[in-house]
């Protein structure tokens, strides 16, 4: 047992999500979105690399030498998966583990609505899966590829850094490329997955052009491709996609987009007041025919209409979807308040009403 198995211990008695460990400060963890430090001594830089080396894979620890950061996976059989960055800072080392539960909770269990199952089905294009970092994603896409492996008879590649959920093959053969140990890049694996006879490919950050133009030369040509990006809705996904390329190759990238992406998923996390725990809020745009044309013809900024007027296809805006939680008594109406598009529909719901709007 490593000694820093007892913080991770303390991470699942706690119910933290993160896990930091800084030379020059105490131990603190991230719990329903709050920092709480956790009594105990500053940690001691040379120790604390000591503990940390303990868990790095040797080829890792040596790439860390050399450039100041590394990211990985750690694994306690029996509790969970951790995925672990490693960084240097003003005291020393730094570390942080953010935890991925071993067991992968269903659609129904995270409560997503219904139209995820119909975008685990499709037999091609790209859908996108978005919000700033901690925000869920991961635990989505978990859910939707688990949803795929369970109900259909096809071929499963993802390619992270690290690899997070492990799903073992069920319905589909399922397999898992680590960046760094299995491939060399993103786009050196999407280039490979495509000769591998794939069905659904996920790609778990895109980071780059050139990763961004093969998953999106893999969406149109019959595969179904799973992606990330940090952005914070369905519009600004788009525009942040198709400003990565050259301007002389926009219009052209705006109608491969407008052909090959089926939906964007921006989802912001919120703590509970009914439970302890956090929950997502969904902004959900499925691409249309009018849809389609808007991309196509740089109207982005006309989307959050479109997504008003087509719920009949699941669509919802990021407010309607906070606006769902806050009558069910899921979130606190500040919450609702401060993470919302329109702040004036929300202000009714607060207890006293804000110096400004913001």
């Amino acid at each position: 047992m490593a000694k820093i198995d007892a913080f991770f211990k303390l991470m699942s008695e706690q119910g933290a999500s993160d896990l930091h460990l800084i030379a020059g400060s105490q131990p603190i963890l991230r719990i329903r979105g709050d920092m709480e430090r956790v009594r105990y001594d500053e940690m001691d830089n040379d120790a604390l690399r000591a503990m940390l080396y303990e868990i790095a894979p040797e080829e890792k620890v040596k790439v860390f030498e050399e450039t100041g950061d590394i990211d990985f996976a750690y694994e306690i059989p029996g509790m969970a998966r951790y995925r672990a960055n490693f960084f240097m800072q003003k005291n020393g080392i730094g570390a942080v583990f953010r935890e991925i539960p071993q067991n992968i909770l269903s659609v129904e269990q995270l409560g997503l609505p219904p139209v995820i199952k119909k975008l685990a089905m499709l037999p091609k294009g790209m859908i996108l899966v978005t919000g700033p970092t901690g925000s869920g994603k991961s635990t989505t896409l978990a859910a939707i590829i688990d949803h795929a492996n369970r109900n259909r008879r096809d071929h499963i590649i993802t390619i992270e850094d690290p690899i997070e959920f492990v799903h073992k093959s069920s319905g589909c053969i399922v397999n898992h490329r680590e960046v760094g140990i299995h491939t060399r890049s993103f786009s050196s694996a999407l280039r490979g997955a495509l000769r591998e006879d794939p069905d659904i490919i996920l790609v778990g950050e895109m980071r780059d052009l050139e990763t961004i133009n093969l998953a999106l030369e893999a969406a149109s040509t019959g595969h179904l491709v799973f992606g990330t990006l940090h952005t914070q809705s369905a519009a600004k996904t788009i525009d942040r996609v198709v400003d990565v390329f050259p301007a002389n190759q926009q219009e052209k990238i705006r109608t491969t987009l407008s052909e090959s992406l089926r939906a964007v998923i921006a989802q912001t996390l919120f703590k509970r007041i009914d439970i302890k725990g956090r929950v997502a809020a969904l902004e959900i745009l499925i691409c249309t025919y009018a849809v389609g044309n808007l991309i196509r013809e740089g109207k982005t900024y006309q989307i959050p209409s479109v997504m008003q007027t087509g719920k009949q296809y699941g669509m919802q805006t990021l407010d309607d979807a906070i606006m769902r939680l806050l009558q069910k008594k899921m979130i606190s109406p500040e919450e609702a308040y401060s993470k919302c598009e329109d702040k004036q529909k929300f202000v009714p719901f607060l207890n006293r009403a804000p110096d400004i709007l913001i």
